[in-house]
């Protein structure tokens, strides 16, 4: 597939993610500024919080992780903007992964901000962050990787794999629930919440109509494409979900998309246009693989068998863990429209449509 590229709307950003390090706190426009916050031992070095200026204050779009080097650059990239943490009066969060949802409730803490999240993430705190929950979801996964194939030995190590990074979040409960269309309360600002399932299940991205501008989370980004998996707290066919998300707001007139990782950009179109072009090419692939087994293939021997950006060999757990979840997702699609079917067992085995 061709590379696509799109044009950066901040030199700077693009230049710092280039050299691999963290971009400068920046006034996107008048009345909305990019702060970066670090986020530890992580590829993608930083999330990106976005400032809204209010007539009484700000709203931050994302918070970051929930550590003390985070809370300080939050704090710091608010002092450049000339406010103060306990001026923050709403924290809008897009999704409940600890970059974006970890320092909501120290923030609300020190502010007395309110946090807004879909419901479809407020309903999954509960199993994936409190400690007398998690097991049952550390099970839940466990039980669905031997159903991949993951072999015997492996297994438990990829179940637990996220659990070292738990106490990155503050577990609170959001103070607002925000659905799909809803106008948030902002004074000076027509935002207007979009459902964009995939990612994660209530994963939101945020449309200013009259500043031209889409707060796009993890949905849309620069260059990678986010992770879209099947797993125990994810939705049936979350591939689906996040095809039909990007159809959603491919439709949207925008001057630039603000990611919450890597850099700003232009051309949202041609940007959605190349991530769905993406995963129709990774389906074709899963499917030929499925197609050249014979006797049916377990899903981590697909995941094995795919192009990745490097050597499966060099997998850590998490990552292993991450492809197998994501190859699922592309089976799933695959055999809801017919072109592959599913064998249930232990594992399950998977095998080409028959003519």
């Amino acid at each position: 597939m061709a590379k696509f590229v799109v044009t950066p709307s901040s030199p700077a950003q693009h230049d710092a993610w280039l050299r691999g390090v963290l971009p400068e706190v920046e006034r996107v426009r008048p009345g909305l500024w990019s702060v970066p916050v670090p986020i530890p031992v992580n590829p993608l070095r930083y999330v990106l919080v976005y400032v809204l200026e209010l007539p009484d204050g700000v709203a931050v779009v994302d918070a970051g992780w929930n550590t003390d080097e985070a809370y300080e650059a939050l704090v710091a990239g608010l002092g450049v903007a000339g406010y103060a943490i306990t001026d923050v009066k709403a924290v809008l969060v897009t999704h409940i992964h600890p970059d974006h949802y970890g320092l909501a409730g120290r923030v609300r803490e020190a502010s007395g901000a309110w946090i807004g999240l879909h419901p479809a993430d407020a309903a999954l705190i509960r199993e994936r962050y409190d400690d007398e929950a998690v097991d049952s979801l550390v099970r839940r996964e466990r039980e669905m990787l031997a159903r991949c194939g993951v072999p015997r030995e492996t297994v438990d190590e990829l179940a637990g794999a996220s659990m070292s990074i738990r106490h990155l979040v503050s577990a609170v409960r959001p103070d607002r629930l925000v659905e799909d269309g809803d106008r948030l309360d902002l004074p000076g600002w027509d935002l207007r919440a979009l459902w964009t399932p995939g990612h994660s299940p209530g994963h939101l991205c945020f449309v200013s109509p009259s500043r031209g501008v889409l707060f796009s989370g993890d949905h849309v980004l620069a260059k990678i494409t986010p992770i879209v998996a099947v797993h125990p707290q994810s939705r049936p066919n979350p591939l689906a979900d996040y095809l039909d998300s990007l159809a959603a707001v491919r439709k949207l007139e925008v001057e630039e998309v603000l990611p919450a990782h890597e850099y700003r950009f232009r051309d949202l179109t041609g940007r959605v246009d190349y991530v769905t072009a993406h995963h129709e090419e990774r389906l074709e692939e899963v499917e030929r693989v499925v197609g050249g087994a014979t006797g049916g293939i377990t899903c981590w021997e697909v995941a094995t068998r795919l192009t990745w950006s490097r050597a499966w060999e060099t997998f850590q757990a998490f990552s292993r863990r991450a492809a197998t979840n994501e190859t699922l997702a592309h089976l799933v699609w695959l055999a809801e429209r017919g072109r592959i079917t599913r064998v249930p067992g232990e594992p399950d085995r998977w095998h080409p449509a028959a003519p």
